[in-house]
Parts: structure tokens; sequence; C-alpha cells
């Protein structure tokens, strides 16, 4: 987009917001016959009209432009926080305009005027030359940093204020009091009491699971990588299997298999005379569930670890007297130091922000994710207390990431480079072998169990009272369709949240993909100040548990001046600056294998930034566009950790559907609801492979003969 363009392009969306677009949420009038009775916006919209003036009239305006604009961002931004519900009202705001003064949430007036305020900071920061004076750069890093700090930073910063807020009033005492509360740290467990403080709990039960995920996965990619076997496909579906399933739903296998009226459980009963317990409910339970989520994801990270691992230093090894045991401690264990820690990260980090399996079995078992959805729903709203053990939440997710660091160091852990490399990975020692073939098959058998478990579950009449009677009844109940004279009536009871999942995932992935690739853009091909600062402020989202985000969501635009809560938009945009990171790291891969000499060539020739990105380098990011939109669709329709605070009688998503079910008691309606979803996603992912393909890295691949003169 040229200067000129945006410059236009602003002063237009600036004359709108005045009029005719409704300027506050739920209105139908305009704001400039308003604007007599409301002075405090004034100041706000007085530097609009003026930034928009001088970006038409003064084209050499830039550090000027980029103030006024600026100004009427934040000028616009406070009024609405300052006047809005009584709890909200500032004294100041009080003070000048009557104690009495309310206004509603913004509205698409109020939007197309902060929109109008970011095209013309960037235009004037494009003016003043920086950004190379290109206004597409500037403005994709302006907005990206604008929209960042609204649905990224406020959110965190609105629940980190209301720890120290009770009553309206601000308390370092109150704050001290929630972070330091017995229910969080409390020790009585030790000395004979019935529970721990949720932080110890959540703390024990996330190291359990990334330990063990860890050394699982770990076993079975050196099974498939290293373990001489003819077929691995079966290790490849079983990976597949959790990106495309519910969290929780592995729960409501465990509750068939070993709850007390489960199948394992009864026949131990009957055959052995094992008294029926409730052991599933609690630690052990939620752990397995987890595990059986967390193992595929680290044979994933693992097993392409190990195919990168350049052969050769382990032939070198064991062409100096090296034992295959020792090659394996000295050489490839190290190697893979990295990918182990990024693995136990992955499952610490899940398991900290897991929801629905601690929901569904954690019992008296309590963790932080639970403890804030009951601190947020339950019968005592309490949102400061919630705030708080958000904060601890994170605290724990942060600090993992910080001792990952510390652990993998700066150290280098390059293998592979320019230099071909034909050798042949070196086979397990067969102890090793041994040991990892006790682990993996077992629990690849165990796996494809709970999963046939989901599956045969939905077409019985009660699987959990092994009731095996074929019926479509739970289909039926779910997603029945009439057909009238007046057409289709979808008459299921699951209908309404399927597709407010389809609908809200088909529209959030797109914009997800979309933003993170040019984002990604931007951090490789450009430099400005800030760009470490809002590179790292895209990435934290990723860091964030879901249910901090979803608390972060719910606290943050309950209220004036972003007020939207119980609509489809909250649930878009979380979904979107909460998957993006994914789309960011994605590009940035892409982009490092796209020499600059083609941005460069295309600068030569006269194109700009905008033609450049759209000509040359997003045809060439195909696969990672198509990736970042696979990821971003897969989870806005499984995930529930976030969304459970957001989602409204009138906006509801399956996963959240799916958890009412099985509070309910009604489990084979949710098994079923459950492998329809499980379908969906398996369809998608299949579709992504077929479009994208996979990359393959052959090591001494053996090359067909040819006869000379043939």
């Amino acid at each position: 987009m040229t200067s000129v363009r945006l410059d236009w392009a602003a002063a237009f969306a600036a004359a709108i917001a005045l009029f005719p677009l409704p300027w506050y949420a739920g209105r139908a009038e305009a704001l400039l016959p308003l604007l007599p009775d409301r002075p405090w916006l004034w100041p706000g919209l007085a530097c609009l009209v003026a930034a928009a003036a001088t970006a038409l009239a003064a084209p050499r305006a830039g550090r000027g432009l980029v103030a006024l604009a600026a100004a009427a961002l934040v000028l616009l931004l406070l009024q609405g926080i300052a006047i809005g519900l009584p709890t909200t009202t500032w004294p100041i705001a009080e003070a000048l305009f009557g104690a009495g003064v309310r206004q509603p949430a913004f509205g698409p007036g109020a939007a197309a005027a902060l929109a109008a305020a970011t095209m013309l900071i960037a235009l004037g920061f494009a003016r003043a030359r920086a950004f190379n004076a290109d206004a597409t750069v500037a403005l994709i890093a302006v907005a990206g940093g604008v929209s960042l700090a609204l649905f990224v930073f406020l959110p965190i910063l609105r629940v980190l204020v209301d720890v120290f807020v009770e009553a309206g009033r601000f308390s370092l005492a109150v704050a001290f009091d929630r972070l330091a509360a017995p229910e969080a740290w409390g020790l009585a467990c030790l000395a004979g009491g019935v529970r721990c403080g949720v932080v110890w709990n959540t703390l024990l039960l996330a190291a359990l699971t990334g330990v063990l995920s860890t050394l699982l996965g770990l076993a079975f990619a050196l099974l498939e990588t290293r373990g001489g076997l003819a077929h691995t496909g079966v290790f490849r579906a079983l990976a597949v299997l959790p990106l495309i399933t519910p969290p929780f739903v592995v729960s409501l296998a465990l509750i068939v298999l070993f709850g007390r009226t489960g199948i394992v459980t009864a026949l131990l009963w009957e055959l052995f005379d094992i008294p029926r317990t409730r052991w599933i409910y609690g630690l052990p339970g939620v752990l397995l569930a987890q595990l059986l989520s967390q193992t595929p994801i680290a044979f994933l990270l693992l097993s392409a670890a190990l195919r990168a691992i350049a052969p050769s230093l382990e032939e070198s090894a064991a062409t100096m007297g090296a034992r295959p045991a020792r090659v394996f401690a000295t050489v490839t264990l190290p190697l893979l130091r990295p990918a182990l820690a990024n693995a136990a990260l992955l499952g610490f980090v899940e398991s900290l922000g897991d929801f629905g399996n601690p929901l569904v079995l954690g019992g008296e078992f309590d963790v932080l994710a639970t403890r804030i959805f009951f601190a947020i729903a339950g019968a005592r709203h309490e949102p400061g207390r919630a705030a708080a053990l958000a904060i601890l939440l994170l605290g724990l997710t942060l600090g993992a990431f910080w001792l990952q660091e510390r652990w993998v160091g700066r150290r280098q852990y390059v293998t592979v480079a320019g230099k071909g490399d034909a050798g042949i990975p070196a086979p397990l020692p067969a102890g090793l072998r041994r040991l990892v073939s006790a682990l993996a098959w077992p629990w690849a058998a165990f796996t494809a169990i709970v999963y046939a478990i989901i599956l045969f579950g939905a077409f019985v009449h009660d699987i959990g009272r092994f009731d095996l009677t074929f019926t479509w009844r739970h289909f039926i109940e779910g997603f029945a369709i009439e057909r009238s004279a007046f057409g289709l009536h979808f008459r299921g009871a699951a209908w309404d949240s399927l597709f407010t999942t389809l609908e809200v995932a088909a529209i959030s992935a797109p914009i997800t993909a979309f933003v993170g690739i040019l984002l990604a853009w931007l951090f490789a091909r450009t430099s400005f100040r800030g760009k470490g600062t809002l590179e790292f402020v895209t990435l934290l989202t990723f860091a964030i548990p879901g249910t901090v985000v979803g608390v972060a969501y719910v606290t943050a635009f309950n209220v004036p001046p972003l007020e939207i809560t119980g609509t489809g938009l909250i649930l878009i945009l979380c979904f979107v600056f909460r998957n993006m990171p994914v789309g960011v790291r994605g590009g940035l891969a892409a982009l490092a294998q796209i020499d600059r000499s083609l941005d460069e060539a295309s600068a030569t020739m006269g194109a700009d930034a905008a033609t450049t990105l759209r000509r040359v380098v997003l045809p060439l990011l195909r696969p990672a566009i198509v990736a970042a939109l696979a990821y971003a669709f897969v989870q806005a329709m499984t995930a529930v950790s976030a969304v459970i605070f957001l989602v409204s009688a009138r906006h509801n998503m399956a996963t959240v559907y799916i958890v009412g079910r099985v509070e309910a008691g009604e489990i084979s309606l949710a098994i079923a609801y459950s492998s329809v979803l499980i379908v969906l996603m398996l369809l998608v992912i299949l579709i992504i492979d077929r479009v994208v393909g996979a990359a393959r890295l052959g090591r001494r691949a053996a090359a067909p003969l040819v006869r000379v003169g043939a």
C-alpha cells in the first residue's frame, strides 16, 4: 500500500467514524449529532481530525503526524476506560464531567476511529524515514503492535491489576493474602492432612507428565528410527490422534475402562474379587490421561531430532572402538539434549494449562486450572481470587521456560551443515532395544484400546455399563435431521454448538495464518526499533496457559470500552492471538530457506514491499501458510481451557458442550460427539497432508543402476 492510498484510507476511516457508523455498540446513532453532549470525546477526535488533515495537506509531515495520531489513539482509549460502568469510572472524569456520566462500549464508529489513528501513525513513521520509508512495513508493524497491546498485553495487565483490587479499592495486603493463600501453598498433606495446596499439586502433576511423557516418547522414537522396524506406520498413526482429539476425551475412555462401573473394574471384580474403587479419580487418573495425550507429541519431536543427527558422528565414535551402548550414551543422547528439553517443557506446560482432564478425573485432587474455573463460574464469583491463581499459573509457566533455557544453555548442537552426509544411523544396543520395546509396544496397545473405546462407545447403548447393544441413539440425539415441507431441520441437541465451532474456526484460522505469516515476514526481513519487544509479545501467548488467557479475556473485555464478552468476536480474537505464534514460527522457519536476493531483485525492478510480499514471498510460503491454517483450525475445534470462560448460550463451542454432557452424566452422548470431532479433524489433517506432503530426508538411499548406452 503506497503512502497516497494509506492517507486517503485513513481519512475515509476517520470520516465514517463520525458519520454514519454508530459510535457505541448496540446503538444506532452516529457520533456527529451526539458530540455536543459528549465533551470528553472532543480532545481525541480533534487530534484525529487534525492528523487526517495533516496527512492529506502536508505530504512531508512525519513526526508531527505520528504525535497527533498517537495522541488521538491514546485519548480515545483512555476516555473509553475512564467513563464507563460505575466501577470503572475514574474520579478525575467525575470531577470534570459529573458523577452521573456513563457511556456504553465502543461500536463500529469507535473501531473505525482507532483504525484510522493506527494507519496515520504508520504513515507518519514511513514519512519520517522509519521502516525503510515503506508504508506497508510501517502499517504491519504498527497495526501488529497496537493489536498485541490490546489483545495480549492489556488482558494480562488487567488480570495483574485485579489481584490488588477488592471492592473497588487498591490494596497491597489483599494481593499478598491472595498470592500467599493456604489454598495455593498449603502443606497440610505432609503433616497428615488431606490436601496440599494447588500449586504443589499442579507442579507434581506437571513434573511427572513432562518427565514420563518424554521417556515414553523417546522409547517410541528410538524404536521407530533405530529399532530396525519394517513398518512404523502404527507409531505415526498413534501420534496424530492426540492432535485431533479434544483434550478431555481420553478421560472419558478411562472412566469407561476403570471407573467404578467400568469394563476393567467389572472384570477384576467378577474374576478376582478385587473391590471396586475410585482410584482413577485423582492424581493417577489425570496423570494417565495426560500421558496418553502428551506422549505422541514428545515422540514426534524426538523422532524428528533423531533423524536430524548426522550419522557420521556416530560412525566416527564406532570407528574409534566405542561399543554401541557407549556411542549412544556419549554421542546420540547428548545431541538430543535440546529435543529432550523441548519435549519435557512441552509436556510440563501443557499439563499446567490442562483443564479438561483434571475437571473430569481430578476428584479431590485440585489443580490451578480447575480452581481458577470454579473461582469464576462457581457459586461464589471471585474474580480477584481467580486472577491471583492465574498469575501463579503464569509464573509457573514462565519459570519452566527459564529453567529450560538454563538447562540447554548456549551450547551448539549443530550436526547438519552444507557438507553432504550419507552415513547410516547407529543401531540401538541390544539391551536398550529390549527396554524400549518393553515400554513402547504395551503403551501403544493401551493407547489403541483407549481410542477404540472412544469410537466403539459411540455405537453401543451404554459401554460404561457394558451394554454393547448396537444403536444409533446417541448420534440421533445429538445430530438428528428432519425433513419437512419447509426443508431440512437440524433437530439434534449438538448442532448449534457444532455450527458455532465450525464458524468460529473457519473465520479465525485464515486470520491467524495471515497475521502470523505477515509478522514472520516483518521479523525476518526488516529491522526497526522495538523489533525484539514486538517479537517477544507476539510469542508470549504461546507461553500463557489457556486458563489464564480465558480469565484475562473475561476480565478485560467484560466492561467498556471493549465489551465483547458473550459474543462470537471474543472467541475469534482469543483463537487468533492464542494460535498466532505457531504461524509466526512456521513463517520464520520457511523464510530462513528463502534467499533475500529474491526480495532485493523485486525491489530493484521497482516493486514496493506490498508487491514483493504479494507476488514473490507469499507464493513461496504456501506450505507454511497451509500448515498454520491447519493448526489454527484444529486448535479452534478442540480447545477448551480458554473458551470455557468465553462461551455463552448463543455462542457455545463443541468442546464446552461435551464437558457439559459429561457433568450431566451423559457420557455416551459425549463420546459420540467426540468421535464426530475426531473424524472431522482427521479429514482436515488428511487434506492438509495431501496438499502439503511431507519433507523426506533420506540417508544413503540406494540409487537405481543405469547401464551405459541404455
